[in-house]
């Protein structure tokens, strides 16, 4: 991605960081969804009000699921006036919601006028030796400056950042969904695990991805573990360097390529930050380590594309490339879209990869495809998409050039 690029984004954050705080003098109603304790405490107070006050309407909001003042009881009847006159507490709007066949929940969001302002999130529930998971994809961008080739996100262009209301209202939805019809006494949070891995790169809207992970982490709030809080970048290297200061969550890396050449066509980006200083950064963010903290390791995802970085050079130069990065890898089959320039590696040559990673000391998983049948997989957000781009055809021409060249080496 080009520096101007980067430069408009970073623009982009601070505007959206500097508007949030002017939307109480407004005569709109200031929607308490996406506040941080800090944040809502400092609201309390300007209000004349004690900040315990911001605790108490906290837990209403992200514990209960309640969104009407009137059912707050532990707060008095002026001050629920108060807040119903002034106040709001409003996810996005869901236009669409599809529930597959394995359990998976996507929801698709408007956050704006017209079909570019959509955004989506899927729930995957799962089954492991801890018990039951439910891991929600949360989205931080409508759409995506970064253009990966192979993620259908990245053909939608970039629209705008989600404000914390935006991005912390996927989570809330999804929890609600579970308990719509259930007491509010008896309601119970039900998703445990939260990526930061669906459109857009939520190191671009840092400001309200950072607001909105403390929010996921507070007890007054979902009181998620840091373990299960995953961030993952493409490799914006001044940012991952800014989140180990500020929070302690896990990381992820989108990293699909294991040389500069291959990753410069995969992952734009890359040509402004190469993988010497991506891995560096890495290291940097375990360094900042701690006996209880969720930076034990680096996730590496790895989408697996047919003939493009399958082959068993790429996986010995992945060893060499994270020999001193602790790190786990999670091997992703490639989920197609439409006009998509790749194909899925086969089941055989994804096994053969992750072997050869395994015998070198690596944990290495294959990724199972979820929600597919909904567009709801890895890669497929937003489901169906417009190519506004020429690099299909041209990477059909250089993924056939590069087969050549590999099958007349033998």
């Amino acid at each position: 991605m080009s520096t101007e690029v980067l430069a408009a984004s970073a623009t982009d954050v601070q505007q959206a960081s500097a508007s949030a705080p002017a939307q109480s003098a407004t005569a709109e109603k200031v929607n308490l969804l996406g506040m941080s304790r800090p944040q809502m405490e400092k609201f309390f107070e300007e209000l004349g009000e004690k900040k315990f006050r911001a605790g108490q309407v906290m837990k209403w909001i992200h514990q209960f699921f309640v969104t009407d003042f009137a059912e707050m009881t532990n707060i008095s009847g002026k001050l629920r006036e108060k807040l119903e006159k002034i106040c709001e507490i409003k996810a996005p709007e869901v236009v669409h919601k599809n529930y597959s066949k394995d359990g998976t929940r996507k929801w698709v969001f408007r956050v704006g006028e017209g079909e570019g302002s959509l955004v989506e999130t899927v729930l995957i529930p799962a089954e492991d030796k801890t018990g039951s998971r439910k891991t929600l994809c949360i989205s931080s961008q409508v759409g995506c400056a970064l253009d990966c080739s192979f993620c259908s996100t990245g053909k939608q262009g970039f629209q705008r950042d989600l404000t914390q209301a935006e991005i912390i209202g996927q989570l809330w939805m999804a929890n609600y969904s579970y308990m719509e019809d259930v007491p509010v006494i008896e309601r119970e949070r039900s998703v445990t695990n939260v990526v930061m891995m669906g459109m857009g790169e939520p190191l671009l809207n840092y400001d309200a991805v950072l607001n909105s992970m403390r929010i996921m982490l507070d007890d007054f709030a979902y009181g998620m573990s840091k373990r299960r809080v995953t961030l993952s970048t493409s490799g914006v290297v001044p940012k991952i360097d800014q989140l180990a200061q500020d929070i302690d969550v896990a990381l992820a890396i989108s990293l699909h390529a294991t040389n500069n050449q291959l990753r410069d066509e995969l992952v734009p980006i890359n040509k402004k930050y190469p993988l010497e200083q991506l891995i560096a950064a890495c290291q940097r963010y375990i360094g900042k380590d701690g006996n209880e903290s969720a930076r034990k390791h680096v996730t590496i995802e790895y989408v697996m594309l047919d003939g493009v970085n399958d082959h068993p050079e790429h996986a010995q130069q992945m060893i060499k490339l994270l020999k001193n990065l602790p790190s786990k890898i999670n091997l992703i089959p490639f989920n197609p879209f439409p006009h998509a320039p790749y194909g899925r590696s086969s089941r055989n040559r994804i096994i053969s990869f992750q072997k050869t990673l395994s015998d070198a000391g690596f944990v290495c998983t294959i990724r199972q495809t979820r929600g597919d049948d909904i567009d709801a997989a890895c890669g497929q957000l937003v489901g169906q998409v417009a190519d506004r781009t020429r690099r299909a055809e041209q990477w059909k021409k250089k993924v056939a050039a590069q087969n050549e060249i590999i099958r007349s080496q033998g």
